[in-house]
């Protein structure tokens, strides 16, 4: 019996990929996330939910070490990426953050061809010496489904894309690092409601590789989305749990009042 139970422990924790202790963070002196306690699981795409200004960026930065580059802020508690804790003084940053990669609320391409911002990441950390640099930059478009619209002109300049064009094309570019864990703060937020649904397929499919954490205001977008609800008002979490019980059967009265629109 006692087997069993450490069995089942074990199977608990590899499912777990982020895990949040006691993580308090103030900007300036002024709280934005208070006691967040917070298990993120694999492989399946996570909503960060709530209201504009409950800390849902915040907590979401927290998970790359982003919240350092923003000067007076205060960062208290744990938080362990495959049971690392990142924030430790001994972690290489820069490790974290390939592990761990972003997708920002606007594209920002780099000033060069379509074909070079997606080998730019494969050069540096040197993916092109074992492998075709041409076949790489082709897995990483199609894997952002970017491929078949852009094949022909991958010598073009990067900024003649659409706006919904570019922002698969950094999320092919931060893939090309190949991390383990896909951040996204309200990565659709700039983009017509076309480009956004080809941003949301992409992100679908992905996620049998990737571990996705989103964050986002819109509830719509949520329930099509979410595997994993985290709740989140006035920088604490309120509720967490699977999509299904979160939107259909949620716990607190708070939940309930933001699912039906009155906060």
């Amino acid at each position: 019996m006692v087997t069993m139970v450490t069995e089942l422990k074990k199977q608990m924790l590899a499912q777990t990929h982020v895990k949040i202790e006691n993580l308090s963070v103030r900007y300036n002196g002024t709280q934005a996330l208070q006691n967040i306690e917070l298990e993120i699981p694999r492989n399946q795409i996570t909503v960060i939910l709530g209201p504009s200004g409950c800390g849902k960026s915040t907590l979401l930065k927290s998970m790359n070490r982003f919240l350092e580059l923003t000067e007076g802020t205060a960062i208290e508690g744990n938080v362990y990426v495959d049971g690392m804790d990142i924030y430790q003084a001994d972690v290489d940053v820069t490790r974290v953050r390939n592990k761990v990669g972003l997708l920002a609320q606007r594209p920002y391409p780099l000033p060069m061809s379509i074909y070079d911002n997606v080998a730019f990441g494969l050069r540096i950390h040197g993916k092109d010496r074992n492998a075709k640099l041409d076949d790489l930059v082709q897995h990483y478009l199609e894997l952002a489904g970017l491929w078949e619209e852009i094949k022909d002109r991958l010598h073009e300049p990067a900024s003649g894309l659409s706006i919904g064009q570019q922002q698969r094309l950094c999320l092919a570019r931060g893939l090309s690092v190949e991390p383990e864990i896909i951040l996204g703060d309200e990565p659709t937020s700039a983009l017509d409601p076309i480009s956004a649904r080809h941003i949301e397929k992409c992100l679908q499919s992905l996620k049998s590789q990737y571990t996705i954490i989103l964050v986002t205001h819109i509830l719509r977008q949520a329930r099509r989305l979410a595997d994993y609800v985290v709740f989140m008002y006035l920088g604490k979490l309120v509720e967490q749990g699977p999509a299904e019980q979160f939107f259909n059967h949620p716990r607190e009265e708070l939940t309930r009042a933001y699912l039906e629109g009155e906060i």
